[in-house]
Formats: structure tokens, sequence, C-alpha cells
């Protein structure tokens, strides 16, 4: 694993090294996604629309968009271990990288589906299936050592609980934190990207939110005890990050921008998993730019100021819809916004966020002015001094 620096992401600048930096750093996407989704499943509701594939099948659909010049080379896969990758799985990813340059950039425990995980992983009472847990991370730890990855995402979708009354919070946080921490330490130098989530497989995940994410980061860093772990911590960089996704954070009722801000001031945004979400709601997966593109374009922005450089990965549910389309359809949603905010006019922008009391209104008619087509008549804001 290739140790990403993201100590630029805490840098907090002046009125002028803000706009420095603004015409200097460009929103420059380089796309993932994950194997889990090109072919959906079904539901307690539904059956599949489609006929469960493989993964050497849904490889050949990677290998297809790289033919058909959808995806390139800097693309990126996410798959869990072991279902979607295992010793006998990964010399067909290593394969497609060998003919595309597309290989995995995390290998994520599967740490949820089990009927094992019933009352959690790592934070499991029950100190046997607490022990598979971590030795499920470890294993997968040292597989994206291997293959050299660009972080491991932890998802504790099967920890929490339904019933806040009888359950005991510090046991549940402690041997989570715990476990990670020693699996972490079992094979040090490997960064880890927790995805909170406010509920579902749960009714109450254990990490929440934002907030919550960050608190655990921070315990299970002061956890770590190996002397490489302990040496990169020394030297300013992160260990545990996280990997928010757009609409786990929109399912909390949390803002987009503020969240991804909040990781940013701690170094910690090591990657983003996007898509469309209704607020609240269950978790839909629906296609980037559906739904929200005020909190989108917002959320964008706050990237390019605090130059993130990390990669947007693609994570949705195309129920009703090719896989292949539906990625050609949320590549180029990000694009697009990415595209928009690199044009704003900062030098306007930059004067309006630190000096808002002269004006007035300017940082809403910027964002309306990105975003109309050039044949719009728009008036001057100033025509109604």
């Amino acid at each position: 694993m290739v140790l990403i620096d993201l100590r630029n992401q805490k840098t907090a600048r002046t009125k002028e090294e803000m706009l420095k930096h603004l015409k200097s750093f460009r929103l420059e996407p380089r796309f993932s996604a994950g194997v889990w989704f090109f072919f959906p499943g079904g539901s307690r509701f539904h059956e599949a629309f489609i006929e469960k594939g493989s993964v050497q099948d849904t490889l050949d659909k990677v290998a297809h968009l790289y033919d058909c010049g959808v995806i390139d080379s800097s693309f990126g896969l996410e798959a869990h271990y072991p279902n979607e990758v295992n010793d006998e799985l990964l010399d067909k990813y290593k394969s497609l990288q060998k003919e595309t340059g597309i290989k995995l950039i995390t290998v994520v425990p599967n740490l949820f589906y089990e009927k094992s995980f019933e009352f959690g992983s790592l934070s499991n009472p029950n100190p046997k299936i607490r022990k598979k847990a971590i030795d499920r991370t470890i294993t997968t730890l040292k597989i994206n050592k291997e293959l050299g990855t660009e972080f491991c995402i932890v998802w504790p979708g099967g920890d929490g609980y339904e019933n806040p009354f009888g359950t005991e919070f510090y046991s549940m946080w402690d041997n989570f934190e715990k476990g990670l921490a020693e699996a972490m330490d079992a094979v040090p130098g490997l960064r880890v990207a927790i995805e909170p989530k406010p509920y579902e497989p749960r009714g109450n995940n254990i990490y929440r939110n934002t907030a919550n994410g960050l608190l655990m980061a921070r315990n299970i860093e002061a956890l770590l005890t190996s002397k490489e772990n302990r040496k990169i911590l020394s030297e300013g960089h992160a260990l545990v990050c996280l990997n928010p996704e757009v609409g786990h954070v929109l399912m909390g009722h949390e803002e987009l921008a503020y969240s991804f801000a909040s990781i940013l001031r701690e170094g910690r945004l090591a990657h983003t998993h996007w898509n469309s979400q209704p607020l609240g709601n269950y978790d839909q997966d629906l296609n980037v730019g559906v739904l929200g593109l005020d909190q989108m374009y917002a959320a964008m922005l706050v990237l390019r100021m605090y130059g993130y450089k990390c990669r947007f990965g693609i994570d949705i549910n195309p129920e009703r819809m090719p896989v292949e389309r539906a990625l050609v359809l949320n590549i180029n949603a990000l694009r697009a916004a990415c595209d928009r905010v690199n044009q704003i006019d900062y030098e306007r922008l930059v004067e309006a966020m630190y000096n808002p009391e002269q004006n007035r209104g300017a940082a809403e008619d910027i964002l309306t002015r990105a975003l109309a087509p050039p044949s719009t008549k728009l008036i001057d804001l100033n025509k109604a001094d």
C-alpha cells in the first residue's frame, strides 16, 4: 500500500492564500467503482431483475467498458473479501490489471453479511465471533498490502443495535475500536477508511454520522502500538480515515459540504463514495446528479477549497438500468460538476467568503451564473443597489 499524503487537507489559508490556491488547484476526478453493484441482487420486496453474474462476468464488463473507451487505466475497483476477492479470484484481478492497467484500489473485509455476525463483528460481545472478525480484517489487510492498494475501507454495517434499552454502549465501541487497532498493528503501515452510516442494515449502526466517525478514528489511532504505525502518526499522517458516502451522509440529515469539510480539516478524507439520496429515507444509491444538486455543488467547492486529490468512488444500485449505462451517467455527472466548479469566478467568490457584509447575495449569484447556459439573460446583481 502506498500511503497517500493527505496532510495538505489540513491547511488553513488566509484570504490571499485561498485565492491563490483556488486559482492554481483544479478538481481532476479519478474514478473507482464497487464490483458489488455490477449485478444487482434482489431485496426482501422483489427478486433480482437480472440474472446473477460471477466475478469473472463482472471483470468482463469492466474490460468491455475499457475497450469501449468509457473508462481508462486509471479506473479503480473495490471489492469485499472473501466473497468478491479471495485466493482463488486474485489472479483474475491481476490478469485484468495486466491487460488494462485497472486495479483493485481497496479490498474491504466483509463484516456484515454472514449469519455469524448477527450480533456484530468487531463489536460482538462473543469473543469467538469477535476473533473471527479480527482475523478476517487481518487477512484483508494482508491482501491490501500484497496488492499495494490505496487504503482499506471498513464498513461496520452489521454492528449496532435496534433497541437502545439494554444496549451496553461502552463495550460495543471499545470492542470495535480495540479489535480494529489489533488488526492494524498486526499488519502495520496500512490506512483504513471507515464509512459511517446512520442505519441499515442495523436499526442504528455503531458509527452513525461524520462526528462519530472522526471520534472513532482518533480513538483507534490512540490505541495503535506498533513502531511503524506510531512513526507514521508522529509524522502527522492519519492512519484511520473516512470514506463518506453521499447517500449515508444525507440519510442522517447532515450537510454534505459541512461533513466533507469536517473530515478534510483533520486530513482524513481518503476516498469518497458518490450517488444521490433524498434527505433521510432508506439507502437508495441513485445515480449521481439525480437529486441534491445544491448539496453536490457545495461539496465539490469544499473539495476544491481544501485540495482533495483522491478518488471519486461510484457506489450505486442500478436495478432498472444496465450498469454500463449507469456508469457513463455517473462519470459524466461527476466530470460536469467538477468542471462547473473549476470555472467559478473565484476572485469574486473569495471576496464574498471573507467579506460577506459588502457582498450580500454574491455567492448565490455566482452559483446561478455557474449553472446557467450562455444564452440565459441574467441581470447584474448590482442593478438592484
